[in-house]
């Protein structure tokens, strides 16, 4: 094959996780499409995905947008896979649940119906969130697999924080999953926690921000009193695994880590003693949800190995925010 390993396409490409996957595609030898908004103007600076080695010869970016369904087919065209991360994100529900998860619906099944029309496409690999499996609303489940889903009406009733993303993102896996049935479409959706490690794209992603709150000073943004966490580069391996797998099926947890908030504080403050980490007994003034963990035994049963440590998760990231400029 004159392109490597093929030609794949990632949408969303300049995003944190996305990025990276473009960075990890090109180092094992594919050629990729990636799909950025519309920029007319070019005021977006995307030259830390051309920079990338192997960039110049082998990354095509193209302009795509999930409200314009349609607007995918020429990113998608000739590949033999594809990697849907892009999403619309809305933690402030600063619009209607109803018009993102409408947006983020269509925009992925135009997505799959490219995918039908270029008769390339072997197989989908859809980035998933823990939240759709975390708020499944029975009582004493403390582990769960991927068999479990986040009941979108109790999302709707309790509205935690990011509950719509989390409805969005539930009923936009369930339509990819059924689309793929019943086209005779492969889709495969890896479920991503909390993405820690360092990043290529300019902007401090949220969830580095999210998981790195302590070490930010923004105790009063913590949410949760236990984080599932997952290094950038283990969860980008692992979308190019199910790609690349014989045969894979259905949802796969890729979640090595539930760490109570009280753990990461001790492991930080023993680390970095120049941040100001608050103390254990200020950690008991929170009231966040208790996530339950997350068991990734069937990605790991299928052959994958995930690499990275807590510490190496956190070192890498604070490391990528000093050279940033963001610590």
């Amino acid at each position: 094959m004159a392109e490597g390993k093929g030609r794949v396409c990632v949408t969303g490409g300049t995003g944190f996780l996305a990025s990276w996957i473009v960075k990890r595609l090109l180092e094992d030898g594919y050629a990729v499409n990636t799909t950025i908004r519309s920029d007319p103007e070019r005021k977006r600076d995307v030259s830390f995905l051309t920079n990338l080695p192997g960039a110049s010869e082998k990354l095509k970016i193209f302009n795509a947008d999930l409200s314009n369904p349609e607007s995918f087919d020429a990113a998608v065209e000739g590949c033999v896979g594809v990697f849907h991360t892009a999403t619309p994100i809305d933690f402030a529900v600063s619009e209607a649940e109803e018009v993102v998860t409408k947006r983020a619906i269509d925009g992925a099944l135009g997505i799959l119906r490219a995918c039908l029309k270029s008769k390339t496409v072997k197989r989908v690999v859809y980035t998933s969130s823990a939240s759709t499996v975390s708020f499944s609303g029975v009582e004493g489940k403390d582990v769960v697999d991927e068999s479990v889903w986040s009941n979108v009406d109790m999302l709707r009733t309790v509205k935690p924080y990011g509950w719509s993303y989390a409805v969005s993102k539930v009923l936009t896996e369930k339509a990819l999953l059924e689309f793929g049935e019943q086209n005779g479409l492969e889709v495969v959706t890896l479920i991503a926690p909390f993405v820690l490690g360092p990043f290529i794209c300019p902007k401090l992603p949220d969830s580095v921000e999210k998981t790195l709150v302590l070490v930010l000073g923004k105790k009063e943004e913590i949410g949760v009193t236990r984080m599932h966490m997952v290094h950038v580069d283990d969860v980008a391996r692992a979308h190019i695994f199910l790609l690349e797998h014989p045969n894979p099926k259905g949802r796969y947890n890729c979640s090595p880590f539930t760490v109570p908030i009280e753990e990461i504080a001790q492991l930080l403050s023993t680390k970095y003693p120049q941040y100001q980490i608050p103390t254990q007994e200020e950690l008991k003034e929170i009231k966040g949800a208790k996530l339950p963990h997350l068991t990734s035994k069937k990605l790991v049963d299928a052959g994958f190995e995930f690499k990275y440590s807590i510490e190496e998760m956190f070192q890498d990231a604070i490391e990528c925010c000093k050279e940033k400029g963001y610590l």
